[in-house]
């Protein structure tokens, strides 16, 4: 068993040296010393073999709720002392190397017979997925106080880190505002021009004729008008690419981190709307299906079948996701494609397989772009070098745009949006879709 001497064992080896520096005459003390220094050595020894670690005393690693992405999450290591004695420790938690530490992973305790003690500090994991725990490196002094025995205790654990939930709902709010039915615990009513007759009014200038009720009119021998709210119980179904393109890093997250993390906000002002909201997640296959669902539960499931998620680095198959939607999904839904388009063959097979979707589906196809290409070509180049970037940015731009443009010709809504706004943009959409009823 490793151990490291203590404080008190080189005072003691210290003490041995008093005699030595006598000795110049005395012969005798040189052996004395000798003998006291085996001695001391000898019983440094005894004592780490026989102070064991008691196996009544153990280590229990908590967690303060959940991992998610960015998240600070505090990681305890309990310390039971169901021994009757008092023990001196020393702890240092062996934590996965990829999470950004905050405060000490180590520090010392003595904790008295049958009582505990904590051990507490922060970690922040960098992104979803699956992640590693080791042991907990335990220094324990020894009954004499001569050493300090090294060994390790507690078990391995792996942890799931999740999509940060409380970043969607911010983004949520943020875009939406007032609008997102933050507080609201009842049934409320948006009102817009959904298709739910809500209420009659009077007639006021701008209203549309289509939504005057002549009956009524002819009833109340003046103008009036259908009121109508915004339907609830509608169905979102967001499909995410998980193919090449989604690999692309902005900053530290790639594209599909930040597909994820739109995609939550929707679902939760989805859920906050009324509307059931499914996810499928596809590549050359079908990854994941969660049917459209609300509730807590629900949105569970959603972060669970996301948390280790990682894209793959090969072209998606639109056709297959959108043929499994089509036979899958009966009722008229929006379905949100989470995707990105550079070249003319991608937005070709894209453009091909929407023609499964409509018209009983309306399709909202969402591209995330690197950065803001239109300004790359703003200004004017001073140089070869800025005269090929902009060349190049420009050509992107023009087969988005054109792409995008063949999705709305086919009765679809598109969106071509960089990181920064790719949320709110795609809250706003959803909300106009609602309001004016196209679902």
């Amino acid at each position: 068993m490793p151990f490291v001497f203590t404080k008190l064992f080189y005072v003691l080896l210290a003490a041995g040296f008093v005699p030595l520096s006598l000795s110049w005459q005395r012969p005798v003390l040189r052996w004395a010393t000798l003998a006291y220094d085996v001695a001391l050595l000898l019983a440094a020894f005894i004592d780490s073999r026989l102070s064991r670690l008691p196996a009544s005393l153990l280590l229990e690693r908590e967690f303060d709720g959940r991992f998610a992405v960015g998240a600070e999450t505090e990681v305890r290591v309990k310390i039971l002392n169901n021994s009757p004695r008092a023990m001196t420790l020393h702890l240092k938690d062996e934590y996965p190397p990829e999470m950004k530490l905050i405060n000490l992973r180590e520090g010392h305790a003595r904790v008295e017979a049958h009582t505990s003690a904590t051990l507490a500090y922060t970690l922040i994991p960098p992104k979803r997925g699956r992640f590693d725990f080791g042991m907990t490196a335990v220094r324990y002094l020894s009954r004499l106080g001569l050493v300090w025995n090294q060994t390790r205790s507690g078990q391995p654990q792996s942890v799931k880190v999740y999509p940060n939930m409380r970043r969607a709902r911010e983004a949520e709010l943020k875009a939406l505002g007032a609008r997102s039915l933050v507080a609201s615990h009842r049934k409320t009513s948006w009102r817009g021009e959904g298709r739910e007759f809500e209420s009659l009014r009077d007639y006021v200038r701008g209203d549309e004729l289509r939504h005057v009720s002549w009956s009524a009119t002819a009833r109340r021998g003046k103008l009036t008008t259908r009121q109508y709210q915004i339907e609830r119980d509608q169905t979102i179904l967001i499909a995410l690419d998980a193919g090449r393109l989604m690999t692309a890093r902005i900053e530290n997250e790639t594209k599909l981190d930040l597909a994820v993390h739109a995609a939550l906000a929707l679902m939760s002002a989805a859920a906050r709307g009324g509307d059931n909201a499914g996810l499928i997640v596809f590549g050359r296959q079908i990854k994941t299906y969660l049917p459209p669902k609300r509730g807590v539960e629900h949105l569970d499931a959603t972060l669970e079948a996301l948390h280790a998620l990682e894209p793959e680095m090969i072209e998606p198959s639109y056709a297959r996701a959108f043929q499994f939607i089509a036979a899958n999904i009966k009722r008229r839904s929006l379905v949100v494609v989470l995707t990105d388009l550079v070249d003319e063959e991608g937005s070709r097979d894209l453009l091909t397989s929407l023609k499964l979707l409509r018209p009983r589906h309306l399709p909202l196809v969402v591209t995330i772009a690197d950065r803001d290409l239109k300004s790359v070509v703003r200004d004017a180049p001073v140089s070869a070098h800025d005269l090929f970037t902009q060349s190049v940015a420009e050509e992107i731009i023009h087969q988005r745009e054109s792409a995008l443009r063949l999705v709305e010709s086919q009765g679809g809504l598109a969106l071509d949006v960089t990181a920064a706004a790719l949320t709110p943009a795609l809250l706003e959409t959803y909300l106009r879709v609602k309001e004016r009823g196209l679902i």
